[in-house]
């Protein structure tokens, strides 16, 4: 099969990073995929891979885009695409209206954040990271939906790899346990557990607790993280929180961590290296993965809301205790650390995943199961007016001051204790 995978962004994440990775494995399978998108720091991860990088017309600034849509269109038929596959809602909504609608490439859209957009078409084949959402999106009358958990590849991501001097280049002390946190620092999802966090450490190292974090990512909420990490050092009276800045590639800063606090990918990536996991979430969320809450993780995925609304304080508090006895009991961390690793391994393979994947692509195009002209049109105006819904609804927050970002993870509707 041809296959063109479209991850949302080409920053460093999540779920852009298991898009590429899950398109080489793919690949590697026998099919011939190409990857599309936007200029930024993963495309030097794409070509690491040897896919092809096809790069994103720079007038789509707008999400979704009918300038992304016609590029797409145009590949689709120019190279003879089988599938189009957009990573979260807006490069799916782009991959439907574009090449599903206008030349009968077959779309599939995989959702990895956390809540499924409304208006995403019936009629295209779905996956979802976690039970949850799978059974949700079922149940709002998704044809096709497959529960593909975010793949790990393991042996790239071990027990094995060096930390690579991780703890010198960052000045880090080495005698000192090491929380790391890998991700986008972003408002969306991130912003409030990165923030307590910081005020946890602070407050642990102000209390005579030896511990200290490193921050790897970057982001446009850097400059409120920056301030964070500056007020815990200056409570703690050292050096404790430390800010890497982007690194194109995190393992290093993964094998040198004695705990790793994480959601979604970047938590089981953590967990292939055989680390502790502290699950970061919103609200005050924080939990250890221990065999009594690992069905919990395997059931909402590696992510949680809590029931505060004042979730970085609440969060601050609840991260402190989970680490005080954790740091105390170095012992545990092995145990911990075997258990995350002997399920990654056995769950969460990037090779198992690739077959998953290559089932739903076989699905999508087979001739025999396409939907009408006629039910592809009716689901394309319900896509068109749910779309139109909740951007005049997203104008009106903005106006008001009340939303400051674009992507769906804010306007989900969540409310403490894990409502939607």
């Amino acid at each position: 099969m041809r296959v063109l995978v479209y991850p949302h962004a080409m920053e460093i994440g999540g779920s852009q990073l298991n898009a590429v990775e899950l398109a080489a494995a793919v690949r590697d399978r026998g099919h011939e995929v190409l990857v599309f998108g936007e200029d930024g720091p993963l495309v030097d991860v794409v070509r690491d891979r040897g896919l092809e990088f096809v790069p994103r017309d720079p007038r789509a600034r707008r999400r979704p885009s009918s300038y992304a849509a016609a590029q797409l269109t145009r590949l689709a038929m120019g190279r003879r695409l089988d599938v189009v596959h957009g990573y979260e809602w807006p490069p799916g909504v782009e991959a439907f209206g574009g090449p599903r609608l206008r030349s009968g490439t077959a779309a599939v859209c995989t959702v990895m954040s956390m809540a499924v957009a409304p208006f995403l078409p019936r009629t295209m084949p779905l996956v979802v990271g976690t039970e949850e959402l799978r059974a949700g999106a079922a149940a709002n009358g998704h044809r096709s939906v497959t529960l593909l958990e975010p793949p790990v590849d393991v042996e790239a991501n071990s027990p094995a790899v060096s930390p690579a001097g991780f703890r010198a280049q960052h000045e880090l002390d080495p005698d000192v346990p090491l929380m790391v946190m890998v991700c986008r620092l972003v408002p969306e999802l991130k912003l409030e557990g990165l923030l307590a966090a910081c005020d946890a450490v602070g407050e642990l190292v102000g209390s005579g607790v030896a511990v200290q974090l490193a921050v790897v990512g970057d982001g446009p909420a850097r400059d409120l993280v920056e301030e964070a990490a500056a007020k815990a050092n200056a409570h703690a009276g050292r050096r404790a929180v430390v800010l890497t800045g982007l690194l194109v590639d995190p393992k290093p800063a993964y094998a040198a961590a004695d705990v790793m606090l994480a959601m979604g990918g970047s938590a089981l990536r953590g967990l292939a290296f055989g680390k502790p996991l502290v699950v970061q979430g919103e609200h005050g969320y924080w939990e250890l993965l221990t065999a009594s809450t690992q069905p919990t993780f395997l059931r909402q995925g590696w992510y949680g809301v809590g029931s505060d609304a004042d979730g970085r304080a609440v969060g601050a508090g609840r991260l402190a205790g989970i680490l005080t006895p954790l740091l105390a009991d170095r012992d545990r961390w092995a145990e911990l650390g075997a258990l995350g690793r002997r399920l990654v391994v056995e769950r969460f393979s990037l090779q198992a995943a690739a077959a998953v994947q290559e089932r739903v692509y076989e699905a999508a195009a087979n001739p025999i199961a396409q939907p009408s002209r006629a039910t592809l049109s009716a689901d394309a105006a319900t896509m068109l007016i749910g779309l139109t819904s909740h951007k005049v609804r997203r104008r009106w927050q903005r106006w008001r001051g009340t939303v400051a970002t674009d992507d769906f993870n804010a306007v989900a509707g969540r409310t403490p204790g894990g409502r939607r």
